[in-house]
Protein backbone atom coordinates (compact mmCIF):
# COMPACT_ATOMS: atom_id res chain seq x y z
CA UNK A 1 0.00 0.00 0.00
CA UNK A 2 2.13 2.91 -1.18
CA UNK A 3 1.04 6.87 -0.73
CA UNK A 4 0.22 8.38 -4.08
CA UNK A 5 3.26 11.07 -3.86
CA UNK A 6 6.16 8.41 -3.41
CA UNK A 7 6.18 7.03 -7.11
CA UNK A 8 7.00 9.67 -8.90
CA UNK A 9 10.79 9.82 -10.93
CA UNK A 10 12.52 10.40 -7.96
CA UNK A 11 15.45 13.10 -8.22
CA UNK A 12 18.51 13.83 -6.28
CA UNK A 13 18.89 9.88 -5.50
CA UNK A 14 21.75 7.74 -6.87
CA UNK A 15 21.28 4.01 -8.06
CA UNK A 16 23.95 3.25 -4.92
CA UNK A 17 21.94 4.74 -2.21
CA UNK A 18 18.58 3.16 -3.80
CA UNK A 19 20.15 -0.20 -3.50
CA UNK A 20 21.44 0.51 0.00
CA UNK A 21 17.95 1.55 1.11
CA UNK A 22 16.48 -1.30 -0.52
CA UNK A 23 18.81 -3.71 1.33
CA UNK A 24 18.74 -2.24 4.24
CA UNK A 25 14.67 -2.85 4.12
CA UNK A 26 15.01 -6.31 2.68
CA UNK A 27 17.07 -7.50 5.73
CA UNK A 28 14.49 -5.86 8.01
CA UNK A 29 11.73 -7.49 6.20
CA UNK A 30 13.47 -11.18 6.87
CA UNK A 31 13.88 -10.09 10.49
CA UNK A 32 10.81 -9.59 10.61
CA UNK A 33 9.57 -12.46 9.14
CA UNK A 34 11.54 -14.98 11.93
CA UNK A 35 10.19 -12.38 14.85
CA UNK A 36 7.10 -13.00 13.89
CA UNK A 37 7.39 -16.74 14.08
CA UNK A 38 9.34 -17.43 17.21
CA UNK A 39 8.77 -14.01 19.11
CA UNK A 40 5.08 -14.35 20.21
CA UNK A 41 5.28 -17.11 22.04
CA UNK A 42 8.08 -15.76 24.06
CA UNK A 43 6.84 -12.43 24.59
CA UNK A 44 2.72 -13.68 25.44
CA UNK A 45 5.14 -15.81 28.09
CA UNK A 46 6.06 -12.81 30.07
CA UNK A 47 3.12 -11.62 32.53
CA UNK A 48 0.50 -13.44 34.40
CA UNK A 49 0.28 -17.01 33.87
CA UNK A 50 2.74 -19.45 32.76
CA UNK A 51 4.01 -18.96 28.54
CA UNK A 52 3.89 -23.00 26.80
CA UNK A 53 6.55 -24.83 25.30
CA UNK A 54 4.98 -24.95 21.83
CA UNK A 55 1.44 -25.44 20.42
CA UNK A 56 0.95 -29.07 21.15
CA UNK A 57 1.19 -28.06 24.95
CA UNK A 58 -1.33 -24.90 24.62
CA UNK A 59 -3.91 -27.51 23.03
CA UNK A 60 -3.57 -29.49 25.70
CA UNK A 61 -4.29 -27.03 28.06
CA UNK A 62 -6.48 -25.23 26.63
CA UNK A 63 -8.99 -28.91 25.91
CA UNK A 64 -8.49 -29.49 29.87
CA UNK A 65 -9.70 -26.29 30.21
CA UNK A 66 -12.72 -26.03 28.80
CA UNK A 67 -13.89 -29.27 29.21
CA UNK A 68 -13.80 -28.80 32.99
CA UNK A 69 -14.98 -25.04 32.67
CA UNK A 70 -17.92 -26.41 30.62
CA UNK A 71 -18.66 -28.98 33.32
CA UNK A 72 -18.76 -26.14 36.03
CA UNK A 73 -21.67 -24.41 34.39
CA UNK A 74 -20.12 -20.97 35.88
CA UNK A 75 -20.17 -18.15 32.78
CA UNK A 76 -17.45 -16.26 34.90
CA UNK A 77 -13.88 -17.63 33.54
CA UNK A 78 -11.94 -19.88 35.96
CA UNK A 79 -8.53 -19.17 36.78
CA UNK A 80 -6.86 -21.66 34.68
CA UNK A 81 -9.15 -20.35 31.75
CA UNK A 82 -8.42 -16.63 32.63
CA UNK A 83 -4.95 -17.23 32.69
CA UNK A 84 -5.06 -19.10 28.95
CA UNK A 85 -6.96 -16.21 28.00
CA UNK A 86 -4.51 -13.67 29.06
CA UNK A 87 -2.02 -15.45 27.19
CA UNK A 88 -3.56 -15.38 24.08
CA UNK A 89 -4.42 -11.79 24.49
CA UNK A 90 -0.57 -10.99 24.54
CA UNK A 91 0.49 -13.44 21.91
CA UNK A 92 -2.26 -12.01 19.52
CA UNK A 93 -0.81 -8.11 20.61
CA UNK A 94 2.65 -9.35 20.08
CA UNK A 95 2.08 -10.67 16.33
CA UNK A 96 -0.48 -8.06 16.10
CA UNK A 97 2.97 -5.69 16.37
CA UNK A 98 5.52 -7.28 14.83
CA UNK A 99 2.72 -7.74 11.44
CA UNK A 100 2.38 -3.80 11.53
CA UNK A 101 6.36 -3.05 11.52
CA UNK A 102 6.59 -5.77 8.55
CA UNK A 103 3.64 -3.51 6.99
CA UNK A 104 5.81 -0.09 7.17
CA UNK A 105 8.83 -1.69 6.42
CA UNK A 106 7.39 -3.57 3.63
CA UNK A 107 5.86 -0.22 2.29
CA UNK A 108 9.08 1.60 2.77
CA UNK A 109 10.72 -1.12 0.54
CA UNK A 110 7.92 -0.71 -2.08
CA UNK A 111 8.45 2.63 -2.55
CA UNK A 112 12.42 2.31 -3.21
CA UNK A 113 11.87 -0.34 -5.00
CA UNK A 114 9.05 1.21 -7.38
CA UNK A 115 10.79 4.27 -7.65
CA UNK A 116 14.15 1.85 -9.11
CA UNK A 117 12.05 0.50 -11.51
CA UNK A 118 10.67 4.11 -13.15
CA UNK A 119 14.14 6.01 -13.00
CA UNK A 120 15.23 2.69 -15.20
CA UNK A 121 15.50 4.33 -18.49
CA UNK A 122 18.68 3.08 -19.31
CA UNK A 123 18.57 0.03 -17.72
CA UNK A 124 17.93 -3.70 -19.51
CA UNK A 125 15.02 -5.49 -19.93
CA UNK A 126 15.69 -8.15 -16.93
CA UNK A 127 16.50 -5.75 -14.83
CA UNK A 128 13.62 -3.91 -15.00
CA UNK A 129 11.32 -6.84 -14.69
CA UNK A 130 13.27 -7.79 -11.95
CA UNK A 131 12.41 -4.49 -9.97
CA UNK A 132 9.11 -5.00 -11.34
CA UNK A 133 8.45 -8.99 -9.63
CA UNK A 134 10.51 -7.61 -6.14
CA UNK A 135 8.11 -4.32 -6.10
CA UNK A 136 4.58 -6.93 -6.62
CA UNK A 137 6.15 -9.33 -4.20
CA UNK A 138 6.43 -6.92 -1.84
CA UNK A 139 3.61 -5.43 -2.20
CA UNK A 140 1.19 -8.49 -2.16
CA UNK A 141 3.49 -8.90 1.39
CA UNK A 142 2.70 -5.77 2.60
CA UNK A 143 -1.22 -7.08 1.90
CA UNK A 144 -0.61 -10.29 3.29
CA UNK A 145 0.91 -7.89 6.64
CA UNK A 146 -2.00 -5.70 6.95
CA UNK A 147 -4.89 -9.54 6.68
CA UNK A 148 -2.33 -9.90 9.69
CA UNK A 149 -2.85 -7.48 12.14
CA UNK A 150 -6.38 -6.97 10.82
CA UNK A 151 -6.71 -10.86 11.94
CA UNK A 152 -4.44 -10.52 15.61
CA UNK A 153 -6.70 -7.36 16.28
CA UNK A 154 -9.68 -9.49 16.18
CA UNK A 155 -8.08 -12.11 18.38
CA UNK A 156 -6.48 -10.08 20.82
CA UNK A 157 -9.96 -7.98 21.45
CA UNK A 158 -12.36 -11.38 21.30
CA UNK A 159 -9.31 -14.24 22.74
CA UNK A 160 -11.99 -16.59 24.12
CA UNK A 161 -13.71 -17.26 20.57
CA UNK A 162 -10.02 -17.46 19.13
CA UNK A 163 -8.99 -19.76 21.27
CA UNK A 164 -11.69 -22.05 20.50
CA UNK A 165 -10.14 -22.85 16.89
CA UNK A 166 -7.54 -24.39 18.70
CA UNK A 167 -10.48 -27.69 20.32
CA UNK A 168 -10.01 -30.32 18.12
CA UNK A 169 -14.25 -30.22 17.36
CA UNK A 170 -14.00 -33.72 15.66
CA UNK A 171 -12.98 -35.63 18.83
CA UNK A 172 -14.77 -38.60 18.86
CA UNK A 173 -13.42 -40.53 22.59
CA UNK A 174 -13.47 -39.01 26.02
CA UNK A 175 -14.35 -35.99 27.95
CA UNK A 176 -13.73 -33.61 25.44
CA UNK A 177 -16.20 -35.49 22.92
CA UNK A 178 -18.66 -35.69 25.75
CA UNK A 179 -18.07 -32.09 26.29
CA UNK A 180 -18.37 -31.38 22.61
CA UNK A 181 -21.63 -33.62 21.63
CA UNK A 182 -23.06 -31.20 24.48
CA UNK A 183 -22.20 -28.05 23.34
CA UNK A 184 -23.65 -28.69 19.93
CA UNK A 185 -27.09 -29.76 21.18
CA UNK A 186 -27.14 -26.95 22.98
CA UNK A 187 -26.76 -24.72 20.31
CA UNK A 188 -28.78 -26.52 18.32
CA UNK A 189 -31.66 -25.40 20.42
CA UNK A 190 -30.19 -21.96 20.45
CA UNK A 191 -32.01 -19.31 18.83
CA UNK A 192 -31.32 -18.42 15.75
CA UNK A 193 -30.66 -22.09 14.27
CA UNK A 194 -32.67 -24.35 12.64
CA UNK A 195 -34.25 -26.22 15.51
CA UNK A 196 -33.99 -23.24 17.91
CA UNK A 197 -37.26 -22.12 18.88
CA UNK A 198 -35.88 -19.41 21.76
CA UNK A 199 -35.30 -22.33 24.30
CA UNK A 200 -33.60 -21.61 27.15
CA UNK A 201 -29.64 -22.14 27.05
CA UNK A 202 -27.16 -22.24 29.43
CA UNK A 203 -24.54 -19.34 31.13
CA UNK A 204 -21.74 -20.60 29.85
CA UNK A 205 -23.27 -21.28 25.89
CA UNK A 206 -25.03 -17.81 26.41
CA UNK A 207 -21.51 -16.25 27.17
CA UNK A 208 -19.60 -18.18 24.21
CA UNK A 209 -22.66 -17.41 21.50
CA UNK A 210 -22.17 -13.14 22.76
CA UNK A 211 -18.36 -13.62 22.47
CA UNK A 212 -18.36 -15.32 19.08
CA UNK A 213 -20.53 -12.23 18.01
CA UNK A 214 -18.16 -10.21 19.52
CA UNK A 215 -15.52 -11.84 17.88
CA UNK A 216 -17.15 -11.20 14.19
CA UNK A 217 -18.53 -7.87 14.92
CA UNK A 218 -14.74 -6.65 15.40
CA UNK A 219 -13.94 -8.04 12.76
CA UNK A 220 -17.19 -6.21 10.76
CA UNK A 221 -15.60 -3.02 12.18
CA UNK A 222 -11.86 -3.30 11.30
CA UNK A 223 -12.89 -4.62 7.89
CA UNK A 224 -15.15 -1.05 7.69
CA UNK A 225 -13.18 0.92 8.71
CA UNK A 226 -9.93 -0.54 6.35
CA UNK A 227 -12.67 -0.32 3.26
CA UNK A 228 -13.18 2.91 4.01
CA UNK A 229 -9.42 3.88 3.52
CA UNK A 230 -9.19 1.72 0.69
CA UNK A 231 -11.88 3.52 -1.12
CA UNK A 232 -10.12 7.24 -0.50
CA UNK A 233 -7.06 5.50 -1.32
CA UNK A 234 -8.53 3.32 -4.36
CA UNK A 235 -9.57 7.22 -5.73
CA UNK A 236 -6.34 8.92 -5.96
CA UNK A 237 -4.65 6.51 -7.21
CA UNK A 238 -6.96 6.15 -10.37
CA UNK A 239 -6.75 10.38 -10.13
CA UNK A 240 -2.88 9.83 -10.64
CA UNK A 241 -3.74 7.10 -13.46
CA UNK A 242 -5.73 9.50 -15.42
CA UNK A 243 -3.86 12.63 -14.63
CA UNK A 244 -0.50 11.06 -15.71
CA UNK A 245 0.76 11.93 -19.28
CA UNK A 246 0.73 9.06 -22.16
CA UNK A 247 4.52 9.97 -22.71
CA UNK A 248 5.18 8.43 -19.75
CA UNK A 249 3.61 4.73 -20.18
CA UNK A 250 5.65 2.91 -17.71
CA UNK A 251 4.72 5.47 -15.15
CA UNK A 252 0.93 5.16 -16.11
CA UNK A 253 1.04 1.24 -15.98
CA UNK A 254 2.38 1.59 -12.32
CA UNK A 255 -0.79 3.77 -11.05
CA UNK A 256 -3.28 1.47 -13.00
CA UNK A 257 -1.58 -1.72 -11.28
CA UNK A 258 -1.60 -0.37 -8.30
CA UNK A 259 -5.23 1.09 -8.62
CA UNK A 260 -6.88 -2.06 -9.74
CA UNK A 261 -4.86 -3.62 -7.10
CA UNK A 262 -6.40 -1.75 -4.41
CA UNK A 263 -9.62 -1.88 -5.91
CA UNK A 264 -9.92 -5.07 -5.48
CA UNK A 265 -9.04 -5.64 -2.63
CA UNK A 266 -11.26 -3.02 -1.31
CA UNK A 267 -14.02 -5.44 -2.61
CA UNK A 268 -12.52 -8.06 -0.72
CA UNK A 269 -12.30 -6.38 2.62
CA UNK A 270 -16.36 -5.23 1.71
CA UNK A 271 -16.94 -9.07 1.11
CA UNK A 272 -15.37 -9.86 4.55
CA UNK A 273 -17.08 -7.19 6.76
CA UNK A 274 -20.78 -8.19 5.29
CA UNK A 275 -20.08 -11.95 6.28
CA UNK A 276 -18.99 -11.00 9.52
CA UNK A 277 -21.59 -8.17 10.26
CA UNK A 278 -24.03 -11.28 9.32
CA UNK A 279 -22.24 -13.77 11.68
CA UNK A 280 -22.32 -11.26 14.29
CA UNK A 281 -26.31 -10.25 13.92
CA UNK A 282 -27.01 -14.27 14.27
CA UNK A 283 -23.88 -15.91 15.79
CA UNK A 284 -25.58 -19.37 17.14
CA UNK A 285 -25.84 -21.12 13.55
CA UNK A 286 -22.20 -19.78 12.64
CA UNK A 287 -20.61 -21.38 15.84
CA UNK A 288 -22.99 -24.65 15.59
CA UNK A 289 -21.39 -25.23 12.01
CA UNK A 290 -17.65 -24.44 14.02
CA UNK A 291 -18.48 -27.18 16.29
CA UNK A 292 -19.86 -29.41 13.86
CA UNK A 293 -16.68 -29.03 11.68
CA UNK A 294 -17.69 -26.67 9.04
CA UNK A 295 -15.66 -23.67 9.59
Amino acid sequence: MHSPVLLPHPAGLSGRALASRAAFATALVAALGVAFVAAPRVLAGIGPGSGFAGQGELVRDFRGAFVAYWGAGDPDLSPRMEGLVDYWVRYHVAKAGIAALLLVVCVALGVVLWKAFLRADNAGAWRRAGLASAGGGVSLLALFSLAVVMANIQGAIAPFSSLLSLLPVGETHGELATTLDQVRTGLSHAPGTATGGGSRTSPVLDLMIGDFARYHAVMAVISGVVAAALVGFSTLLWRRFAGTPSSAPRTRRVWAAFAALSTLTTLAVIVVAAANTGTATTPAPALLGFFNGGM
